[in-house]
């Protein structure tokens, strides 16, 4: 799938949404007709009716100025705060890949360009029982590339390369990184950089700080 990216983390809040919600502002903002997907979605909060509020996809939304109609923007949403095959356990509605796929496809003919966002690391189980899926069943079945975002951190290096060898491993093509968090004044944080780089041999595309309201990417649409 062209015009398309899959962003995925070195862990669960590393700040994928938050990524994510600048990618599409800054599509917006360059008169891109962006979409936004999260194919599966744990953690999320009822109203006062009861309809269960999806938080990633709300936020988005609202942050960059999407103007998709939000139950169109996700598949399936949980509100235990659990990784998505456990959710799904309790709250008795697994994830079901055609569903996913098709939703995927319908938000995708909409748009000139698709940012999908993973749940958690790239290592997610999303359904455990009598049918197994992986997260990384989903990209590998779109075809399309992968963005990590990690954390600018000390520990970055580390979670940041196993990533890297994993989705390498599974054959599946990595767009870049967007290092997060990132403090200029930090030794740490200029150290990761160049060392992610040379080390995991991947460009690092992208470089937030704490409270950026923009990021300037080129994902080549």
């Amino acid at each position: 799938m062209e015009n398309a990216i899959f962003i995925t983390g070195t862990s669960t809040d590393i700040g994928k949404t938050y990524i994510s919600a600048l990618i599409c502002k800054h599509m917006i903002a360059k008169n891109i007709n962006v979409g936004y997907f999260k194919p599966v979605a744990s953690g999320n909060i009822k109203d006062k009716n009861g309809n269960l509020i999806v938080g990633d996809v709300r936020f988005v939304k609202e942050f960059s100025g999407i103007k998709f109609d939000e139950k169109k923007m996700y598949s399936f949403a949980y509100e235990r705060a659990y990784s998505p095959h456990l959710a799904c356990k309790f709250e008795k509605n697994p994830p079901k890949m055609d569903k996913i796929l098709k939703d995927i496809e319908l938000i995708f003919n909409d748009s000139d360009f698709l940012v999908i966002e993973g749940s958690g690391g790239i290592v997610c189980p999303l359904r455990w029982d009598d049918e197994k899926i992986m997260q990384i069943d989903i990209v590998r079945l779109l075809g399309c590339e992968v963005l990590i975002v990690a954390d600018a951190g000390l520990g970055g290096i580390n979670s940041t390369i196993l990533t890297i060898e994993y989705l390498r491993d599974q054959n599946i093509k990595i767009k870049g990184i967007v290092l997060n968090n990132f403090d200029e004044s930090s030794d740490i944080c200029n150290d990761n950089k160049i060392m992610i780089e040379q080390i995991g041999k991947v460009e690092i595309l992208g470089i937030v700080k704490p409270k950026d309201t923009d990021m300037d990417i080129n994902l080549s649409v």
